[in-house]
């Protein structure tokens, strides 16, 4: 055959186009893997579907429900178990002063229960599961009804502070302490009751709580001792602090302080800043923001960002945050720097703002309806290199506004109170692949729901270790 002569024109056109076709057929083999990478992460799989036991549940309306939960390795195997509680009584739409709880395991196995009957809470309470006494075996905090035929869902004279091991349930304190027989109130204030771990005492570990009790806060040890106790007057709808406080290490000395909206305390319990700032203060956090090695107070009223001090590092405005429902703040975005603010600004709405560092609104959309418009939470679904998502009632939300995935095979939630469906959203990570699964329940169902993205090894479960984000879940309602 003739051999070919090219010249060095036609030589360099031909190198062109053969690495032409090398970079198209590249980019299109590159671009499937991607699209079935992106599409497959974003895919949500029904990891397990777990029964509460029946002789957990109670009825009413023809509803079987077993209350509210938490989650946790309560005897030590190195798995998530569950821990469900109902109430005394439910007052103004809320839930307080349990009187049952009950242990269970994944398959439906009963631990261990203690008291019986009550009524759905409706809002998550005071139950917390950790490990207080740091014994490397995980405890339940809660607070008790002591005796249940002289309770008023407006005091806390009958009421007891509980320390139950988490394996069998038996009572390792009980406690009444006397500053609960001056405690009581009423309205949305005071039906919010919740117990938070802190590290107040600079130990290796968190080794003490706060209960928040209405207008007051009341921080405790592992040895049930009042380390101190906060008031603040505002108890208005609207014009009170957060009805769920944050705590966490804001001015970097190892010991947690607490972050209420309209204060913000030392761990001994002292005032770093009191103001009454915006309203509507209905969700606050401690977490990064404008760095990496300074955690600032995040506040859902009219927009703040505060450090230390009290000084402003962001203030959106009643214009741009008329009443700030509920926020997260996560890495949400990754075209923008550091972490983004997702804050629901309307009030019981669907309305969404994005906002980045330096407070611009970079998006605003609409999500999906949800049970009283509440229930996000900041999910790293893909890993946490990766943009978090946004949950909201059953579906999964980028930050750019797409419906990103909706959770398969969740029952429709039952006609009624509008309380009632899939809102409350628990993250963990159970698979040990770096993303986050999300633990999905309905306070008024019996069956919980745990999904996960579809990643490579999803279903080689490591051993669960819980985090802030499960023994402090930032639970809204």
């Amino acid at each position: 055959m003739p051999k070919k002569y090219y010249n060095k024109e036609n030589l360099i056109n031909v190198i062109k186009g053969k690495l032409f076709l090398l970079n198209f057929f590249l980019a299109f083999f590159f671009q499937k893997i991607i699209l079935a990478q992106t599409s497959g992460n974003n895919e949500a799989i029904l990891l397990y579907k777990v029964v509460i036991p029946p002789a957990f549940c109670e009825s009413s309306n023809g509803l079987s429900f077993g209350g509210d939960l938490r989650i946790g390795d309560l005897n030590n195997d190195g798995k998530l178990e569950f821990l469900i509680y109902r109430a005394i009584s439910s007052i103004n739409g809320g839930g307080v002063q349990p009187c049952f709880v009950g242990a269970f395991d994944f398959e439906g196995n009963i631990l261990w229960q203690k008291g019986k009957g009550g009524k759905q809470p409706n809002r998550p309470g005071p139950v917390a599961i950790y490990d207080l006494n740091a014994d490397e075996k995980n405890e339940v905090i809660c607070l008790f009804v002591e005796d249940s035929s002289v309770i008023s869902p407006y005091s806390m004279k009958n009421i007891k502070l509980l320390l139950l091991d988490g394996e069998n349930g038996e009572i390792l304190k009980s406690t009444k302490p006397s500053v609960f027989n001056k405690t009581e109130g009423e309205g949305p204030n005071w039906v919010h009751q919740r117990i938070l771990i802190a590290n107040l005492s600079g130990n290796q570990t968190p080794q003490d709580f706060i209960i928040k009790l209405g207008k007051t806060i009341y921080a405790f040890n592992h040895h049930f001792e009042l380390l101190w106790e906060y008031y603040n007057a505002n108890d208005q709808y609207q014009n009170c602090p957060a009805y769920i406080p944050a705590v966490g290490d804001i001015d970097n000395d190892g010991k947690d302080e607490v972050n209420g909206g309209y204060y913000l305390l030392d761990d001994d319990g002292k005032v770093m800043w009191e103001e009454k700032l915006g309203k509507n203060m209905d969700c606050v956090a401690i977490d990064f923001w404008d760095n990496d090695h300074q955690k600032r107070a995040i506040c859902s009223g009219y927009g703040f960002v505060l450090d230390e001090k009290g000084d402003t590092i962001l203030f959106l405005g009643e214009k741009l945050v008329p009443h700030g429902q509920e926020l997260r703040v996560a890495d949400f975005d990754t075209e923008f720097e550091g972490r983004e603010m997702v804050i629901r600004y309307n009030g019981h709405q669907q309305d969404i703002r994005v906002i980045s560092q330096d407070g611009r609104v970079i998006n605003e959309f609409q999500i999906n309806a949800s049970p009283n418009h509440t229930g996000m939470e900041a999910v790293y679904w893909n890993g946490s290199k990766q943009p978090a998502l946004l949950y909201n009632g059953g579906s999964l939300w980028s930050s750019k506004g797409k419906l990103v995935s909706e959770l398969p095979g969740l029952p429709q939630p039952p006609v009624g109170d509008k309380r009632q469906g899939w809102y409350h959203c628990i993250t963990c990570d159970i698979t040990g692949d770096d993303g986050e699964e999300i633990v999905v329940y309905n306070p008024w169902g019996n069956e919980i729901f745990i999904y996960t993205a579809n990643r490579k090894n999803w279903n080689q479960p490591k051993k669960f270790k819980a985090e802030a984000k499960q023994y402090n879940p930032r639970l809204m309602d």
